[in-house]
């Protein structure tokens, strides 16, 4: 049984809807970056507001300017996410010049011997704000943060203007910035694998989906060659396939006296339970066409168990339509024909991906069903010859099949007798 895609993990909504204040595009990548700035204004609020409380819990008006500094960082930082609007990166861009500049001013206020220029150390996360296809804009702001660094630590006064002769009240910065700077290199380095698992589930939920979509519309032994992408062009020749083709008897008319919902639900169960037959026997569904069905047996290569499969399927689709309720009032018949030669299978398609069969083979089965009878199965002499004596069969006369000239033809039944290793003579 195949195994459903996990579910990737989620967020709280509460947190969900935090973290994505203000963003307004549908692209998952923009999405992506702007939540990452998102996540960056809310960590360097609570880092600005921690410093607002401790220092003012220190010196409330010795620290004033500062206190005014942190406070203007919390209201800024929490207000960006209005300008997602605007651009896709004007809040990470808004919000690396806030850190650049106003953290060279608390530096020169406070001094080298604080340690506070340990946060320019943090500007490698502006990369996941802006993206690595707009590396050229990181690039830049990453220059401008080690150029804020390399002035600071050429021009900064040790002590700084603000109670420069407080030494203790340096040692205390100090411890607090490198116990801060390690608390966001958690949370953030957290927060990215997070993502990125998340992004690796989703990619996975979508390609098992993909993956499953297209073991449906193909034969197994197809879709594994095409998932592997070894071949561009998938193309086969195959020697002794056997081609089904089935029509319901009667459609027409009854279709014409019921509701389409009452058509498509009869539709869908009809093709529900010859899918699951051809399941069974291996045989490979192509295609439905309007009332009709067809699948080709042998395109493993092996042509005896392919058309004695195929022709077990065609008698169990009758039994089938035999055993199934009536279209509205009518109840329908089922005209199988079969033929077995040579055809040609690939796959085709580039946005809709189909795999279909071609070559006089098909058309013969198609001419086979046309000119059959309802609850019948109508096969060839090749088919016959091919199956041999897994089956019984009624002859039924040589007919004038189009583009193959005059052909000897059976109906298909189970085997009672043996009529011998090679079939009914040709």
């Amino acid at each position: 049984m195949q195994r459903s895609p996990q579910r990737p993990s989620r967020w709280p909504e509460w947190a969900r809807h935090l973290t994505r204040m203000g963003i307004v595009s549908d692209n998952p990548d923009v999405i992506r970056r702007q939540t990452f700035a998102n996540v960056g204004s809310l960590v360097v609020a609570g880092n600005a507001l921690s410093h607002l409380v401790m220092n003012a819990s220190y010196s409330l008006w010795g620290l004033m300017p500062l206190h005014i500094y942190n406070l203007a960082i919390v209201v800024i930082a929490l207000s960006l996410h209005r300008l997602h609007r605007f651009g896709d990166n004007i809040v990470a861009a808004c919000l690396c010049t806030l850190i650049v500049v106003g953290h060279s001013f608390v530096v020169f206020s406070l001094g080298l011997a604080s340690d506070l220029h340990i946060y320019f150390a943090l500007a490698a996360f502006m990369l996941v704000m802006f993206g690595v296809r707009n590396w050229p804009i990181y690039l830049a702001f990453y220059v401008a943060a080690f150029i804020a660094l390399l002035a600071v630590l050429q021009f900064g006064n040790p002590l700084g203007f603000l109670l420069p002769g407080d030494v203790s009240f340096r040692a205390f910065l100090s411890s607090q910035a490198i116990i801060n700077v390690m608390i966001i290199n958690g949370l953030g380095i957290s927060y990215i694998l997070t993502a990125l698992n998340r992004a690796q589930e989703e990619l996975a939920q979508q390609v098992a989906v993909s993956d499953a979509l297209v073991d449906v519309m193909l034969p197994k032994s197809v879709s594994a060659r095409l998932k592997q992408a070894e071949e561009r062009q998938i193309a086969d020749r195959v020697e002794g396939a056997t081609v089904m083709f089935a029509d319901l008897s009667g459609f027409t008319q009854a279709a014409a006296d019921v509701s389409a919902e009452t058509l498509v639900g009869y539709l869908d169960e009809v093709f529900t339970g010859f899918d699951l037959l051809c399941e069974r026997h291996g045989v490979d569904k192509i295609k439905t066409m309007g009332d009709g069905y067809m699948a080709v047996g042998g395109l493993s290569g092996d042509a005896a168990a392919g058309a004695v499969a195929t022709g077990r399927l065609a008698l169990d689709m009758l039994a089938f339509i035999d055993g199934h309720r009536p279209l509205g009032d009518t109840p329908l018949g089922l005209r199988i024909g079969l033929h077995t030669g040579p055809v040609i299978a690939g796959v085709i398609g580039d946005m809709r991906v189909s795999y279909d069969v071609w070559g006089s083979t098909v058309n013969v089965a198609q001419r086979m069903e046309a000119h059959g009878e309802a609850g019948r199965i109508q096969v060839s002499s090749s088919f016959a010859e091919m199956a041999g004596a897994a089956f019984a069969y009624e002859p039924r006369g040589a007919l004038e099949i189009k583009g193959a000239g005059r052909l000897e033809t059976w109906f298909l039944a189970e085997a009672e007798t043996t009529t011998g290793p090679e079939g009914p003579a040709a």
